[in-house]
Parts: C-alpha cells; structure tokens; sequence
C-alpha cells in the first residue's frame, strides 16, 4: 500500500536528511545548476519551490523561515533579491529535473536539477500558459434537448432478428418460439 508516503527517506535518518536538503537547496540557490541522483532530485524540488515562494513573499518571517532552512547570507541575498525577481509573474514550478546518465561506481541514475528561466539552462522553458476563457454555463433542459436531438437513431429490431431467420422467413413470425 501506498498510504502514508509523504517523502522518500534516502536511507537517511530524520536529521541527517535533512541536513542534506538544506545543503543542497543552498547550493542550488547559488549555483543554480546541481547534478544529484533522482531521488535526492526530486525530493529536493519541493524545498527549493517553496524557497522561491518564500522569496516572492519578501516579509519579515518569510525571511526568517528561509534563513533556517538556507545556508548562508549571501545565498539568502541571492534568494530575496534575484530569484524573487525572477519569477515574480509565475505561479510555481520553479525547478525542473533532467535525468543524465547512470552513475558509474553504484549505477545510480543521476540528474541535473536547475532553476528554469536562467540564461544558460540545459533547456528552453515553455512561458507561462495562459488559461483558456471560461465557457458561457449551459442550461440543463437545452443540454437535454440537444442529447436527444443529436443521438443516434435507436434501431429497430425486425422480425428476423427477434425469432431467427427461419421463423421469420417461414412466415410464422407471429407465433413465439416456445409457442410452436
């Protein structure tokens, strides 16, 4: 069962994983470029979403929240002043994960994770989408009424197919089956 898996553990015990996502989400933020195996990727893509949203907010306790997770000033001026700039027009996703070779000593599947919207990425990210425009609301009766005008049109069984072809081509098409 799947029940209850909220993060990976990477064999790790609770500290030290985490010591180990705010070292690499502080080097993240100053390099902004990290090759790391897939699993620390991706569980290391939520922490560093959620410092850039940190940083967008740009108050006082947001500060002080990044600063406990953030390792070092200058990577926290980096943080609140470049990166909150940059993505200041978009909603989230501020990370992506390109998956790159296997790892020669263990053959652990390795990946790079980036910030996107950087002027020297490894891929060209898409721009926003813009979300369609909302649909007018249609009326229950008008969408009933529209169903049945454009349903097929139902089939009518023939007699053939109802008692056999050879009742039906007998000519006794009336009389039932069991009746006979």
């Amino acid at each position: 069962m799947k029940h209850r898996n909220a993060f990976r553990k990477l064999g790790r015990a609770s500290s030290h994983r985490w010591g180990l996502l705010r070292t690499m989400v502080s080097q993240l933020i100053q390099h902004e470029r990290i090759e790391t195996t897939v699993a620390k990727a991706k569980e290391l893509r939520s922490v560093a979403d959620r410092m850039v949203t940190l940083a967008k907010e740009g108050t006082l306790q947001s500060r002080r929240e990044a600063a406990a997770v953030v390792r070092g000033k200058d990577v926290l001026q980096k943080l609140f002043y470049n990166l909150s700039e940059r993505y200041k027009d978009r909603a989230g996703g501020y990370t992506r994960v390109l998956p790159t070779r296997t790892r020669v000593g263990d053959a652990a599947p390795m990946a790079y994770i980036e910030y996107i919207d950087r002027p020297d990425e490894l891929r060209r990210s898409r721009p926003p989408s813009v979300p369609p425009p909302p649909s007018e609301p249609q009326a229950p009766w008008l969408l009933s009424s529209l169903r049945r005008h454009w349903a097929p049109p139902a089939a009518v069984p023939s007699a053939a197919d109802a008692y056999g072809s050879a009742a039906a081509s007998a000519g006794d098409a009336e009389i039932p089956k069991n009746r006979r």
